[in-house]
């Protein structure tokens, strides 16, 4: 890994997003070189200039133009948090339809370390191809938190829980 490893943070449409500027605090923080790649709607309700002035990289929502530069270096490990039920199931089963999406099947393929921490409603969680789709998560080696630990009940420590869970990653 590089002197200060990179992390893509790859966000999505859940509750924890409105709040994703502590955990890229707190990661930075920590030694992280922080680039993120947010899906569509997450997009609509972050505040990306704030985050691309903390990161110090675009914060990436659409796929580059062919013959332009990548915008981020080579990832060394990748985070998804939150991630929805609609990303995990299109995720295990390869679908590509975002760049959020497509970073996180090329990622799996490059055989990088993957951290997914889903926040899924519990009717959601209950469908039967959501334990499914985990499965094959964690057999192609994501490291897929179980439980609640994005609950908004416990504050910023919710994030302490994640740093934790990356430094096994170094």
């Amino acid at each position: 890994m590089t002197e200060r490893p990179v992390l893509y943070l790859v966000v999505c449409a859940a509750g924890p997003a409105e709040d994703i500027d502590e955990l890229v605090d707190l990661l930075i923080a920590d030694g992280w070189r922080v680039c993120m790649i947010v899906s569509p709607t997450a997009a609509l309700w972050l505040d990306r200039a704030a985050l691309e002035g903390k990161t110090g990289y675009l914060v990436r929502v659409e796929w580059r133009m062919p013959g332009d530069p990548e915008p981020h270096p080579p990832a060394d490990v990748v985070l998804a948090v939150p991630v929805t039920f609609n990303t995990v199931t299109k995720w295990a089963l390869g679908i590509n339809d975002t760049l959020a999406l497509g970073i996180l099947n090329e990622s799996l393929g490059a055989d990088l370390p993957i951290f997914a921490f889903p926040h899924v409603k519990a009717e959601l969680a209950a469908h039967p191809a959501y334990a499914g789709r985990v499965a094959v998560l964690r057999a192609a080696g994501v490291v897929v938190v179980d439980g609640n630990v994005l609950n908004p009940v416990l504050g910023p420590d919710r994030w302490g829980l994640v740093i934790e869970a990356l430094r096994s990653a170094r």
